[in-house]
């Protein structure tokens, strides 16, 4: 089983838990829901809007600790904004796209 290690950081005298995940961890879906703070059926969803893929069936497959950003960052955004997962994975491709196109600019110069 993976550890997940909280670490409290102090920032501008306030006090907040994070939690450290190794990204070449690897989770089942009910470790990885767990991890994400959510249910499988919430992280299944995430799965058919494409926001996470996978390669085989959710109970199956292994998802990655790098995973949980995505999912976490899905929910931000789906909290945030009060949006359904169809906006969030538009907002998600965008997002990565421009991540993308900023490190194609970065190497250019």
């Amino acid at each position: 089983m993976t550890t997940i290690h909280y670490r409290e950081i102090v920032y501008d005298g306030h006090t907040f838990n994070a939690e450290v995940v190794d990204e070449q961890s690897t989770f089942d879906l009910q470790q990885f829901a767990q991890a994400c703070g959510q249910s499988p059926d919430w992280i299944i969803q995430l799965i058919e809007y494409d926001i996470l893929s996978v390669d085989n069936t959710p109970e199956a497959h292994q998802f990655m600790g790098e995973d949980v950003a995505r999912a976490r960052k899905a929910y931000r955004l789906q909290r945030d904004f009060d949006a359904s997962l169809a906006a969030v994975a538009v907002m998600l491709d965008l997002i990565d796209e421009v991540q993308q196109l900023r490190k194609q600019l970065k190497h250019f110069h």
